[in-house]
């Protein structure tokens, strides 16, 4: 199908440029930003004036849940709220039941996910058979089976010979590897940052030195295989120094952080608000603000949504004893615009991290406005107004603190290879 989009506001972070220019899209491409091709003829136009038109936003991490935990959500309810939330592209992490340790799984949910009308799904594969830290999986059959990646998420793998032989694997597999930097005995028996506010609380703490020690442990190891490799959600300030200072030694990595670490710091937990359990633990407030800076600087190449939707039972317990993470894709991009209008880094920077960079990651294209790219878009109004009740959310997962809060900033128009997979009328509210 051949879209105008006109009168918008015309956001390129590969270009890094801002214009008031019509965007045209045919066989799911840009065909021209500005002035229509020459025989250009649009079957729809959009008017958008007002609105921003973007690359969609990518999340690097995101719980979909199915297969095996369908209370909570499903990959259809998860792929629609994040074309609502203005994402095109989302990788579904591998603690599913079954894992995602086989090439069946990851064809289960490829096949879930080419029914659901929403963003584009790709897999995260299992770095160890049942995430349990001991056998390898078969990588290159995972990553024929279209895992972009390999990862044993917050599930820490303590044998380090392993670990070693599970990089190298995956480097002989051409597969990239997610890294969620901890050391486990550290660890383990922790629900919050270990400071000032768990002593308060009574609540078991995740020192800082739980992430150093497992990020140099990791780093090594990756200097040791040659793999490329992803850092997840940092949540430290010397966390970010040594990423800087890998990088600058000319290891293959990349870093993440999760939208909430930006945010909110481990005196928002002081109330024992269960959807403030998160992991790695939020910290204080010296490193929020080492983790905009490195977003801002460009020492963290990625923001993730790090979604993660619970039912109500999840989080109705004492704090330690509820299961960590906050459902985000909803008020993802909301919350995105406040940093930028608190001036921790500009709406260009926040893209960037946003889209474009998670696109280079993954290998595939996108996260630009360039001819030829593909038309994964989202559109969206940054001064509309709305309220996060349960009825404006389209994710299952209703565990996030910014229920009843008035929020500024709303997707309307998501297209995935040019096609058009949500607009303002699919809302609820």
């Amino acid at each position: 199908m051949s879209i105008r989009l006109k009168g918008g506001l015309a956001l390129d972070p590969a270009a890094g440029t801002q214009t008031r220019a019509d965007v045209f899209i045919e066989h799911g491409k840009i065909v021209a930003v500005g002035r229509a091709p020459s025989g250009f003829k649009a079957r729809r136009e959009i008017d958008v004036s007002g609105c921003v038109v973007a690359p969609g936003l990518v999340d690097l991490g995101s719980r979909l849940r199915e297969p095996g935990y369908e209370h909570k959500a499903s990959i259809a309810s998860e792929a629609h709220a994040a074309a609502g939330a203005g994402f095109t592209t989302l990788c579904a992490t591998p603690d599913t039941q079954p894992i995602l340790d086989t090439p069946a799984v990851a064809e289960q949910i490829h096949h879930l996910a080419s029914l659901a009308r929403g963003a584009r799904i790709r897999c995260l594969g299992a770095l160890t058979v049942g995430l349990a830290g001991e056998v390898l999986t078969e990588m290159h059959a995972l990553k024929a089976a279209g895992c972009v990646a390999v990862t044993n998420l917050e599930r820490t793998i303590k044998d380090t010979a392993v670990l070693k032989h599970a990089l190298a694997y995956a480097a002989s597999s051409g597969l990239a590897v997610f890294l969620h930097p901890e050391e486990y005995w550290l660890a383990r028996q922790g629900s919050m940052h270990e400071g000032a506010t768990s002593t308060r609380l009574g609540v078991p703490g995740i020192p800082r030195a739980a992430e150093i020690i497992g990020l140099h442990r990791d780093l090594t190891l990756v200097a040791e295989t040659g793999v490329r490799a992803h850092l997840c959600r940092l949540s430290t300030a010397e966390a970010i120094k040594s990423v800087v200072d890998a990088k600058r030694a000319g290891l293959a990595v990349t870093a993440d952080v999760d939208l909430m670490h930006l945010l909110h710091t481990d005196a928002d937990a002081g109330q024992f608000d269960a959807n403030f359990h998160l992991r790695p633990p939020l910290r204080e407030r010296s490193d929020r603000t080492a983790l905009r800076q490195g977003v801002k600087r460009g020492s963290v190449d990625a923001i993730t949504a790090n979604h993660e939707p619970h039912d109500a039972d999840a989080k109705a317990a004492p704090f330690a004893l509820t299961e960590p993470g906050v459902s985000t894709l909803d008020t993802f991009l909301p919350k995105l615009l406040s940093l930028v209008a608190a001036g921790a880094f500009d709406l260009q920077t926040a893209w960037r991290a946003a889209s474009l960079a998670p696109h280079r990651l993954l290998g595939s294209q996108g996260g630009t406005l360039s001819v030829g790219a593909p038309a994964d878009l989202c559109v969206f109004d940054p001064e509309q107004e709305w309220t996060a009740g349960p009825e404006a959310l389209l994710s299952k997962g209703l565990n996030s603190p910014y229920l009843g809060e008035c929020l500024k900033g709303r997707n309307i128009l998501t297209l995935v290879d040019g096609q058009v997979v949500f607009t303002a009328k699919d809302r609820k509210a």
